[in-house]
């Protein structure tokens, strides 16, 4: 008979308990790993395409820069001008991913120009989640 200690079952037990647990860690690292990697790709993809968008709307400064008339468009970008001769608003948005677009509007004036805007925003309407109901501050009776 043995009895210096633990014997056979208990030790089986410990044994599956510390497989459980490396288990159950490695899964939250493999799905932690599968988000972050979602995420990584989400974020290339928003960057990847504000950075077209910028380069797309740089290009069309440029040309504005070299034309002498303002043109209604240039590379496929439709071009809005306001202004009173002396000093032209020229505004364009160029598309981004995502639903975002890049709007830019520049003061171009007869020996200089400004940047007015250049800001990226989303050209989608927000719509919020309201599957989860949640409680409106109004006390009610259990009968209610």
């Amino acid at each position: 008979m043995n009895k210096s200690g633990m014997g056979t079952g208990s030790a089986s037990i410990i044994l599956v308990f510390a497989v459980l647990c490396l288990t159950i860690f490695s899964l939250i690292s493999l799905t932690t790993a599968n988000a972050n990697q979602a995420l990584t790709e989400r974020q290339v993809q928003t960057v990847t395409g504000y950075y077209q968008a910028d380069t797309l709307a740089e290009r069309v400064l440029s040309q504005l820069l070299a034309l002498d008339e303002i043109p209604a468009s240039i590379l496929g970008v439709d071009i809005t001008v306001d202004g009173d001769g002396q000093t032209d608003y020229v505004a364009y948005t160029c598309p981004a991913s995502d639903g975002k677009a890049l709007f830019v509007q520049v003061a171009l004036y007869q020996d200089r120009y400004d940047i007015v805007y250049w800001q990226l925003f989303d050209t989608e309407e927000w719509t919020p989640d309201e599957s989860l109901k949640v409680w409106d501050g109004v006390v009610r009776n259990w009968e209610d």
